[in-house]
This record gives C-alpha cells, structure tokens and sequence, in this order.
C-alpha cells in the first residue's frame, strides 16, 4: 500500500496558494489548508473533490501559537509532513519609499518573512523527527526576488529574504533529509494581480498593461516540485507569463 503523502499550504485560500493546494490534492496528497478566512479554505476543499483529504485549519499564520497548533493538528491527523508550501503573502500601497508607514512596512514583513520562518520552523521539527525521515519546504519567492517593481520596498525586501531563508533552509536541512526549493512567479492572474492586465507602473514612469498566465501552471508547478525524490532538488524555480517586462531594460 503506497505511503501516505502529506501536505501544508500556507495561504491556501486563494490566488497561488489555492491553485497549489487543488494541483496537490488532485494528486492524491493529503493537504492541511492554512489561512485567515475560513469559508475560502473551505471552498478550496470543496474545489477539489477530494474533501476527504482536505484539513481546513483557519489561522493567522504570523501569530506563533496559532502556528504551532495548525502543525500539531496536522500531525496529529496524519501522522507525518512530507510538503511545505510557504505561500501566504500579503503586499504594501504602491506609494513612494518615504511615504510608506513604518506599520505597514512591519505588516509587510511579519506576514511575509516572519510567518515563513514559524511555519519553516514547525516543519523542520516534524520532518527531521518522522519516519522515513525528511520532506521538503517549498518557499514562494516571487520575481520580485530579483528584480523590484516601482514603488513596492516592503514586498520586494521581503522576498530578497525568502532567497535567504531557501539557502538556510536547504543547507541546515540537509543531515535531516529536508530539501528546500523556491519557486518565483511572475504574473500569475488572481484575484490580487488582476490590474497587471490593466495597468501598472513600469520602470520608466509610465503605466502598461503586462501579459499574464493562468494560475493552475504555477499549482502545477509547485506539484512537481513536491513530487522530487528527496535525492533531488530545484533550488530554484522561476515561472511567468512568456512575454512580461523581467528579463531586458525597463
């Protein structure tokens, strides 16, 4: 009988999270469903047709004891972790540096960065500690890992960090058989990046509207991922809309 796989996703509500929660949970995973609004994890679940391997954890994934207990949850159901998706992510007004408060820049990071460290942290614990031993933490990095968009500081200086946090985790994962990848997305269409099709600034002052790709290529992305043997890594995945403004001069 095939082991059972089992997955968290962070953020799991909507946009990358959700897509990559239903690409997990079509495959046969048994997936924990994390974020702030119950009825939209619950939707995921629903999505799915697989409800029976669906956990809907409602949780605020930057407050450490709500973290703690979605984990505990997790393991006490199933027994085990083999997937981290690190995806809950939130961004910051598009005002300029100097306008942005000092509070929102904190939001900014305490969602983005300090959530996926608890929630890195309560991974590690599980997988370093089960049996077949290991698993992988998958962080969602964004282009904005590499290159910023005008006026986004919080986001784009969160993101350069998740780069940091991937290298951590995969190096101190290693004696523990926990393999760490990031994968980077750039314009994916969701709920969030609808204006991309619109209109957003670019690097020259003006406002374009950017090419964008359907969502469920990114869920499948993160799939693959999750389906590496543990022998092997991707410690970095960038996918995107083939013709957006990343890769040449703005």
């Amino acid at each position: 009988m095939p082991r059972k796989r089992v997955a968290l996703v962070t953020g799991a509500g909507s946009g990358i999270g959700r897509a990559a929660a239903l690409a997990l949970l079509q495959d046969g995973y048994h997936v924990a469903l994390l974020g702030r609004r119950k009825p939209l994890l619950e939707e995921t679940a629903g999505r799915s047709g697989a409800e029976q391997r669906a956990m809907v954890l409602p949780a605020d994934v930057a407050r450490h004891d709500q973290v703690t207990k979605a984990f505990a949850a997790t393991e006490a159901a199933w027994g085990r972790l083999d997937v981290l998706f690190n995806n809950a992510g939130m961004g910051a007004p598009a005002v300029p540096m100097e306008d942005l408060s000092i509070e929102k820049f904190r939001e900014v990071v305490e969602v983005n960065l300090v959530a996926a460290f608890l929630c890195t942290q309560e991974a590690i614990r599980i997988m370093k500690a089960q049996e077949p031993r290991g698993g992988r933490i998958i962080n969602n990095g964004s282009i904005s890992a590499h290159s910023p968009r005008p006026m986004s500081a919080a986001y784009t200086s969160t993101k350069h960090a998740i780069t940091g946090l991937t290298k951590c985790i995969a190096l101190d994962g290693r004696r523990h058989d926990i393999a760490a990848s990031q994968i980077d997305v750039g314009n994916a269409l969701t709920d969030l990046t609808a204006r991309i099709a619109s209109g957003v600034p670019q690097a020259d002052g003006s406002i374009k509207p950017e090419p964008v790709m359907d969502v469920k290529h990114v869920g499948e992305a993160v799939l693959h991922l999750a389906n590496l043997p543990l022998d092997v890594n991707v410690p970095f995945m960038t996918i995107m809309a083939t013709k957006m403004p990343f890769i040449g001069r703005g």
